[in-house]
């Protein structure tokens, strides 16, 4: 991509994510976008900016109780501006810079489609930040998802207005907004807002669908990483194949248990550790009978067998998620919204469209699928350092002296503490609403804190996937002696190769510190395990 051009009904989940992860990815407004946003904004200045002409929420009126109040054209201006002020009431750490970039983008393609009827300056202002890499702080807590994210977005019009409160960062750094818009030279410091400019600015849930953006595609890389995860577990665990065969997931005929049972046997394809004879062989903490023959394993555990019934309703779920995403970047989600009427001129019509419950219900979708995927995942790695769950690898898959080094079972230990932290972030947000604003807003959304949650879900869920694969490749390095001649499946393979080359195999006795941690959560952030797979055997997603 070399430069994105936004007209408010074409903006992809894809760009936003460009622009908001590569700050020098330039994003320009469509000539369309401009000439439809002039075209409205003249008929309101011709027609409505004189105290006679109709009320109009924000407009010309007072917001919230005081919708019935009319202010008069004389005072717009400064109602705007303390509009913006009386609704900076955020509190909190500050969103992250790709977040911020990410709701500037947003609330710019939002302008684009012409429903909103800011002035077009606004939208260059707007793109002029995003385009310096100016980044409005905005505190993380204070919306509740109805009208819209005020308080975050609050911020975000301040920095654009050149307040001497705003703060924003800046190469680096974190300074007021009139130092950062002069050392960027992107115009005049004080930005003057004009009738409903500040309303259409802070109105709208864009902090939580920037959020929601960015934590649907990290949740889509994360179950792609647990496809690794798991292939990588099954090859150390010689697990029996035979439940990925894909006539039992056509007699369940789920589109995604259908493709993880077929991910899988593509990622394991040519590999001879998972069989009946590798399975022959006895490991040396192996308890079985030794008087008879071997007989066949059969069946697996859930968290290997069920792998497909579990891992199914993620795919799905996102696939539900990325649909409510998709139709929300190219959504106007302020209040009140411009319509052009037959036969020439415009009306403003006040709706609900700033109501977050669509986001809402989708981030607690994806918290509880995230969560659950961890779920298992993290059941996978408490069997893969017990020899009488994992048929036989080594305990605790410690190497070196035995029982000066204990091997890993804290580090299972902490994975534990994360999942029940996911468990306790599933409790829904999105059926929880206190009313607000003297019972004008008798129903919110709490779209923003269900964003939040979702996002820490995905980030504690990184971990654990990691580290899974991190411990089923240290159990192949251990075990590999014991299988001479014994090959692994194609794209396995190429996921162990990757692991050992990022971080050396532990064999010389324990030596895992948090820094080996962080480069197995890095293996899902960076997506260095997955590309080094898709390389090898092309997209198996």
């Amino acid at each position: 991509m070399n430069k994105i051009t936004i007209d408010g009904f074409t903006l992809t989940a894809e760009q936003v994510l460009a622009v908001a992860r590569a700050p020098h990815l330039p994003v320009a407004l469509a000539d369309s976008s401009r000439a439809a946003l002039k075209e409205s904004r003249d008929y309101i200045e011709a027609t409505w900016m004189h105290d006679e002409a109709p009320m109009m929420y924000s407009f010309n009126t007072g917001v919230g109780l005081l919708k019935d109040t009319r202010i008069k054209v004389e005072n717009i201006e400064l109602f705007q501006t303390q509009m913006i002020k009386a609704h900076c009431a955020g509190m909190g750490e500050p969103f992250s810079e790709e977040v911020s970039r990410a709701t500037m983008l947003l609330r710019a393609n939002a302008f684009a489609s012409n429903y909103s009827a800011p002035r077009v300056e606004v939208v260059d202002r707007l793109i002029a930040f995003l385009n310096a890499g100016i980044h409005p702080i905005m505190p993380q807590k204070g919306s509740v998802g109805a009208s819209g994210d005020l308080a975050p977005l609050s911020y975000l019009a301040a920095a654009i207005a050149g307040f001497d409160e705003a703060e924003v960062m800046y190469q680096g750094q974190r300074m007021s907004a009139p130092q950062a818009i002069t050392k960027a030279n992107i115009g005049p410091v004080k930005f003057d807002l004009k009738a409903k400019d500040a309303s259409a600015l802070i109105n709208g849930c864009t902090a939580s669908l920037a959020v929601a953006v960015l934590v649907a595609n990290d949740a889509r890389n994360l179950l792609t990483d647990a496809c690794l995860s798991l292939g990588l577990t099954l090859e150390a665990m010689r697990a029996e194949m035979a439940a990925f065969d894909d006539r039992i997931q056509q007699a369940r005929p789920h589109a995604g248990q259908i493709k993880t049972a077929a991910i899988i046997r593509n990622l394991l394809s040519g590999s001879t550790r998972t069989t009946h004879e590798a399975r022959s062989v006895q490991f040396p903490e192996e308890l079985r009978r030794t008087d008879i023959p071997y007989t066949a394993r059969i069946q697996d555990v859930y968290s290997l067998r069920c792998s497909p019934q579990v891992y199914g309703p993620v795919f799905d779920a996102l696939d539900y998620i990325d649909n409510i995403v998709d139709k929300e970047i190219n959504s106007a989600t302020d209040n009140p919204l411009i319509f052009g009427k037959q036969g020439g001129g415009f009306e403003i019509i006040s709706g609900g469209n700033f109501h977050g419950q669509y986001l809402a219900q989708a981030m607690d979708l994806l918290a509880m699928a995230i969560t659950d995927l961890g779920s298992i995942c993290e059941r996978r790695v408490a069997r893969l350092i017990d020899p009488t769950l994992s048929w036989g690898l080594p305990r605790n898959l410690m190497s070196g002296i035995r029982g000066v080094n204990t091997g890993y079972p804290v580090v299972q230990c902490s994975l534990s503490s994360l999942v029940m932290e996911n468990r306790t972030l599933c409790m829904p947000g999105s059926v929880d609403s206190i009313p607000a604003k003297g019972n004008s807003e008798d129903h919110v959304s709490n779209s923003t804190w269900c964003a939040r949650k979702a996002a820490t879900v995905v980030a504690n869920t990184q971990y654990i996937i990691g580290v899974e694969m991190l411990l089923a490749a240290q159990a192949l390095t251990m075990t590999e002696d014991l299988l001479p001649g014994v090959v692994l499946g194609q794209g396995t393979q190429a996921a162990y190769t990757e692991i050992r080359k990022q971080i050396p195999a532990c064999l010389d006795g324990d030596r895992w510190f948090h820094n080996d941690i962080a480069v197995a959560q890095s293996f899902v952030v960076s997506g260095s395990v997955r590309d080094a797979v898709a390389r090898k055997i092309g997209d198996f997603v």
